[in-house]
């Protein structure tokens, strides 16, 4: 007998395939029946025949509405209704099955409507339901089963549907599993083009620039493809931006907003973009269709203020801490560094601020003591027209008198390269 939960509102409380005594009063139902308490009504459910029977002799059976009595009699063979008996009420009623149920279903935006066509007002008949929804699973949409139980009616209301479904009804299992009847259950195949709610649900992707050591020496920049969370970022930053939405989605909305202006709007499903500037930026994003719109979703990316600074010693030993000269830095648009020896010739140059110099010359290793370097950059924040000469001369001379200027470097200075034993 499939048993799967006892409804909300309704306990079968036994089966008795002979006799069950009934309150104090010695009263004992014959044939197959199951008592059900519903609320504060207690009613018994009998298959084939309502008998009934006192095990103490000859007592008064009364109607409850009154319109018969009888006088000490063991047994009586009433119709469907509620008796008392010895000051005790009870009700009976025979089993019916609903003929001809069908099911139709009305899907809209929010919610979906089940129609129930049958005789389901005139008994209390109950319902255990179950259809499958969808659920954001941190990485997709997945089948979500969704089960409800209650009082038959012929309207019964469920959760939106984003995908196609079937939905299966099933009508008073307890009794029917009690009173040895089969399962009764009827199903609803709701098709896709029958949908009509949409979701969504926002993600993004930074997209990272070199090798993770690359990038141990850049501030505030996600050190793996990481979902965007609203923290603050190293620019310029791209970013991928996805809106995943439900199979029943047409249309696609995004707008991008730096502080309260509005910069960028897309209609594309999904969206890159690249955060060149500092600075606060909402992105938000809905999808719809011709009938029904999702709730928006957002994503807050905050972006730096460039930064730059160098240290004065490196120790390429290879015990793996300190081992190249690195510029320490965040939201740098470009970057150039030399490095001069002692006689002003140049032995290494580059232009990732990610990277450095492992303190080789020529594939050999340098020679211990004081390098002079020249660095030139420009933060995201530099002035739009601010540029830096591809080329920089040995200069002993300190170059940092632009610094006054937000997102230009013009840096110089001694690195002393120190190899020292490794640990």
């Amino acid at each position: 007998m499939l048993k799967r939960f006892i409804p909300i509102g309704l306990v079968v409380l036994s089966l008795f395939t002979f006799h069950f005594s009934l309150f104090a009063a010695d009263i004992v139902c014959v044939g197959k029946a199951t008592q059900v308490v519903s609320g504060t009504d207690t009613t018994f459910v009998f298959k084939d025949e309502i008998h009934l029977k006192c095990t103490s002799g000859p007592i008064d059976w009364y109607s409850v509405d009154g319109t018969w009595s009888a006088l000490n009699i063991d047994e009586i063979y009433p119709g469907e209704g509620c008796y008392t008996a010895n000051g005790h009420r009870f009700c009976c009623q025979l089993y019916k099955g609903i003929d001809d149920l069908d099911l139709s279903i009305e899907t809209n935006c929010t919610g979906s409507i089940l129609h129930v066509k049958g005789d389901v007002s005139s008994r209390a008949h109950t319902y255990s339901l179950s259809y499958n929804t969808l659920a954001w699973n941190t990485e997709a949409w997945a089948d979500s089963l969704v089960t409800d139980s209650g009082k038959l009616s012929s309207t019964i209301y469920l959760q939106p549907l984003y995908d196609s479904t079937t939905v299966t009804l099933c009508y008073d299992e307890q009794i029917r599993a009690a009173l040895d009847l089969d399962t009764a259950c009827v199903s609803l195949i709701v098709p896709f083009d029958s949908i009509k709610a949409v979701k969504m649900q926002l993600t993004s992707l930074a997209t990272t620039r070199g090798a993770e050591g690359e990038k141990s020496n850049e501030k505030n920049r996600p050190t793996s493809q990481d979902l965007i969370t609203g923290s603050e970022y190293s620019g310029p930053l791209e970013v991928a931006f996805y809106s995943n939405p439900t199979p029943a989605a047409q249309f696609y909305y995004w707008a991008i907003y730096k502080s309260t202006d509005l910069i960028v709007t897309r209609n594309d499903r999904d969206i890159r973009y690249t955060f060149s500037e500092p600075g606060s930026y909402r992105v938000v994003s809905k999808v719809n269709n011709p009938i029904c719109a999702s709730d928006s979703m957002e994503v807050t990316v905050t972006v730096s203020e460039s930064f730059l600074a160098v240290p004065n010693v490196f120790t390429p030993n290879g015990d793996g801490k300190n081992d190249e000269f690195r510029v320490a830095y965040r939201s740098l648009a470009q970057f150039h560094c030399w490095v001069y020896n002692r006689w002003g010739k140049l032995v290494y140059e580059w232009d990732d601020p990610a990277k450095g110099w492992d303190g080789t010359i020529n594939g050999r290793p340098a020679a211990e003591g004081a390098y002079f370097y020249v660095i030139r950059a420009l933060g995201t924040d530099a002035p739009k027209n601010a540029k830096y000469s591809a080329k920089a001369a040995y200069n002993k001379k300190k170059l940092n008198a632009d610094e006054s200027v937000i997102g230009v470097y013009q840096m110089s200075g001694d690195i002393n390269l120190l190899r020292g034993k490794r640990n």
